[in-house]
């Protein structure tokens, strides 16, 4: 009996030691790992950080200072400064309007294209198609001396007009290009029930397949507005009045022939960042929900 249970217990004792270690080397790797992923968060973090602290210093601490020193008064006069005596109380105001406009139009527009596309059978349909992916491929600086001379027939240089419609054609491509995924994994037999009942095509589209389509268009809705909120060569070619500018070009207001009040550039770059952070860290389950939505069938 000793003879055979000593082999048993041999075993057990040599088992112990390898799930120990085999606990330690996975807490190794988890730590290492840990660590490099701070690493990057810091990385990528700290150029928020230096910005804040940048918007904080007078010129003499911008040019005579270490870039990486901290301010040692605090300006926050600055951002009172780019509030008011920069018009980027007005600049913020028609980022705004002209970013929700611009998004809620690109999502109706891909929405009305992607469900002819998918849904309804007609002979272009692929042809269609293939010139809204392809334009997806166009520069947009090659873009830029057509526009113009279009707007400018048009009358519609100095006006929003002409930044809405830039912003909608160029985001329509990558729009439909993800929606084109959630639709054709949507199920058919949804709408072919409401056909059966009766229901129109209109009513199939906006009472059943646009409100099924939510994710999609909130992941869709945030890349548009963040491309929106950052543009910035359309505005700068095709608007001229202070009216109608937007923060990324209302920045120049601080650059003077003499004096630049870097301080107050700082400030309206914090301006300028902190909506769109937000939205991006409240909504960035959205994306993520919505890039997979499509992903997979059934």
């Amino acid at each position: 009996m000793s003879k055979v249970s000593s082999p048993q217990a041999a075993s057990l004792d040599l088992s112990v030691p390898d799930k120990s270690k085999k606990s330690l080397l996975n807490k190794i790797g988890f730590g290492f790992l840990y660590l490099i992923l701070g690493v990057f968060a810091i990385i990528q973090i700290y150029p928020l950080v230096w910005l804040v602290f940048f918007s904080l210093k007078t010129n003499q601490e911008v040019f005579g200072m270490s870039p990486f020193s901290l301010p040692q008064d605090p300006q926050w006069a600055n951002y009172t400064k780019a509030w008011t005596s920069g018009n980027i109380g007005l600049y913020f105001f028609n980022s705004v309007w002209i970013t929700i406009l611009s998004v809620a139009l690109t999502l109706i527009l891909a929405s009305f294209v992607t469900f002819a596309v998918t849904r309804m059978s007609w002979k272009f349909s692929g042809l269609v198609l293939g010139l809204f992916l392809v334009a997806y491929m166009i520069p947009l600086h090659s873009t830029l001396i057509p526009l113009f001379n279009m707007y400018n027939s048009m009358n519609l240089i100095d006006s929003p007009v002409s930044i809405v419609l830039s912003y909608t054609a160029f985001n329509l491509p990558l729009t439909i290009m993800i929606l084109l995924g959630f639709y054709q994994a949507f199920p058919r037999e949804i709408e072919e029930a409401a056909v059966m009942d009766g229901c129109s095509i209109h009513r199939i589209f906006f009472q059943i397949t646009l409100p099924m389509t939510v994710p999609v268009l909130s992941t869709t809705g945030i890349i548009n507005m963040i491309y929106n909120w950052n543009e910035f060569v359309f505005v700068n070619t095709f608007i001229s009045s202070d009216k109608w500018k937007t923060l990324t070009v209302g920045i120049n207001n601080f650059v003077g022939q003499y004096l630049t009040d870097w301080g107050a550039i700082g400030a309206t770059l914090v301006i300028s960042i902190v909506p769109i952070l937000l939205a991006f860290l409240f909504l960035s389950d959205k994306i993520v929900e919505g890039m997979a939505a499509g992903s997979v069938k059934g």
